[in-house]
């Protein structure tokens, strides 16, 4: 079957559309965070499984430059595959239209695109293992000719499965839901008792050696931080709240577009209602797709979620919407698809062309708007242009001298260290008290009678860093401070402070 022309051009402007944002968006909080991990090679990390420290790191060690579009790099190019995996597997299930719809779908979701496709985030790997995990069960469980006989397939699911646990921690669900298929499959059940089970099972504890490693030597930090502290909240428990959940439900749907959002979870709600004499293979996309997408949704109704954290499980859903989409007509599929991505495109670039140039900024914008200083944008730091800045005068050659640099934040970290790779190879620390993988990574009393930097921003009370931090420094001169500009105004100021040597040990919270 020909691919509709309209198709190609979604596909191809879709791909056109990523690149450019990745070239032209400065980092993320995470993303400056997640550089970092490239900095510090272990075999798992504070906050999450080693595959994303790889996949950030694959751009700048092909290209041998740290840009934003460098450590996107790998996001670009997974998410290509992603999407191809995706397509396999609907055109497996369903047939070559129905794998076509799911390409359209992945090539216009925001929500996708941004947290698998774009962004420097674990979501990059996991949706690649995540799609392969798929296509790999769907030739398993859907055989093209004759009865359902167990097969290597399985082994094989284990391996992936635990691939997907290194690159985030919902490939446990993932592996329980295809379990959870199979038990309500009188067909599939016997795969459960299959010697190709506990073969996978073999492979899925052999990949999470690097994880249970990290962890064993580390006081099982990583767990501990994903299962309880970092929903630590009210001491009288968590209490659930239905606004809440409907709020983060209309998010999410925002985040996918609404054109889109909607119908998907009609799409979900319309397959589920069948699925007691439901085509089996509806029911292995819903077993696949809606314990992540309902679970961490029901999860919104006692904490904050992040938009991210369902997408993996509406990322299989969305199979359900191409099926859907197989029973319209060729004209009103087009003229959906086509009119929400120019109202996608149009958004985006509009988007961009502020976060980027500054067109809404006031002064100096196209139509000024909003001054920096109230400016949410701003936050995130054109570290290309702060890197320019740093070698002007004698700063550049005070960090080269420098034994180590210190900040407050531990994403500050991120943007020092993409600034000044080029510079120096000396670390970049974060004494605070909310330090993630800096914890970790450094031991500060090694670091005592050594000599080094720290650099704040103007966001901070810059009396209270003195008197927060000057204790544990020889001295606290600032040494210089540096503007980083859009639109020919300041957005950020950052404060370098020469403090000679570190003279007493920072105390970090575990």
């Amino acid at each position: 079957m020909q691919w509709p022309s309209w198709l190609m051009g979604l596909v191809i402007g879709s791909w056109i559309l990523r690149i450019l944002i990745a070239w032209l968006l400065p980092p993320g909080f995470d993303e400056a965070y997640y550089f970092l991990y490239t900095q510090h090679w272990d075999w798992s990390y504070f906050d999450h499984p080693v595959m994303v420290a790889l996949t950030t790191a694959l751009g700048p060690w092909l290209t041998g430059y740290i840009s934003p579009l460098t450590i996107r790099l790998g996001a670009l190019i997974l998410y290509g595959l992603s999407t191809g995996l995706l397509y396999l597997s609907g055109r497996q299930l369903f047939g070559e239209k129905v794998g076509m719809g799911a390409v359209a779908i992945a090539s216009l979701c925001p929500l996708f695109i941004f947290s698998f496709g774009l962004l420097a985030a674990p979501d990059n790997a996991l949706i690649f293992w995540w799609s392969v995990t798929m296509y790999v069960a769907v030739l398993e469980f859907f055989p093209v000719k004759g009865p359902y006989q167990p097969t290597a397939k399985i082994a094989l699911i284990g391996l992936l499965l635990g691939l997907v646990c290194l690159s985030k921690y919902h490939g446990f669900v993932l592996g329980l839901s295809l379990v959870g298929f199979c038990l309500t499959s009188t067909r599939h059940r016997q795969a459960l008792v299959s010697v190709w089970t506990l073969a996978a099972l073999g492979l899925f504890s052999l990949a999470l050696l690097p994880l249970v490693y990290w962890n064993l030597h580390h006081d099982w930090l990583s767990f501990g931080f994903h299962l309880f502290t970092r929903f630590d909240g009210d001491a009288t428990g968590p209490q659930f709240n239905l606004l809440n959940m409907v709020g983060v439900w209309l998010v999410g749907i925002a985040y996918l577009f609404p054109a889109l959002g909607f119908p998907l979870w009609w799409a979900i709600g319309r397959h589920l209602w069948h699925v007691p004499n439901g085509d089996l293979r509806h029911r292995f996309i819903l077993w696949l797709g809606l314990p992540i997408a309902a679970g961490f949704t029901l999860l919104g109704g006692f904490t904050r979620i992040y938009p991210a954290w369902p997408a993996p499980g509406l990322w299989s859903l969305s199979l359900l919407l191409a099926v859907t989409m197989a029973g319209w007509s060729s004209q009103t599929v087009r003229r959906w698809l086509v009119s929400s991505a120019l109202v996608i495109a149009t958004l985006l670039v509009f988007a961009l062309g502020h976060v980027a140039l500054g067109t809404l900024q006031r002064p100096g914008g196209v139509v000024e708007v909003v001054a920096p200083e109230t400016d949410p944008t701003t936050t995130m730091i054109d570290v290309v242009q702060l890197r320019r800045r740093l070698q002007e005068g004698g700063v550049g050659d005070a960090i080269a001298a420098a034994n180590f640099l210190v900040t407050n934040e531990f994403w500050l970290s991120g943007y020092v260290d993409m600034a000044i790779s080029p510079l120096t190879s000396s670390p970049v620390m974060a004494f605070t008290q909310d330090p993630r993988g800096h914890a970790v990574w450094f031991q500060p009393k090694d670091w005592l009678g050594y000599s080094g930097l720290f650099l704040s921003i103007a966001d901070d009370d810059q009396s209270e860093i003195r008197a927060t931090y000057a204790p544990y420094f020889e001295r606290f001169d600032l040494l210089a401070s540096v503007d980083t500009q859009r639109a020919r105004s300041t957005t950020e100021t950052f404060y370098l402070y020469d403090v000679g040597q570190l003279i007493k040990p920072y105390d970090y919270p575990y």
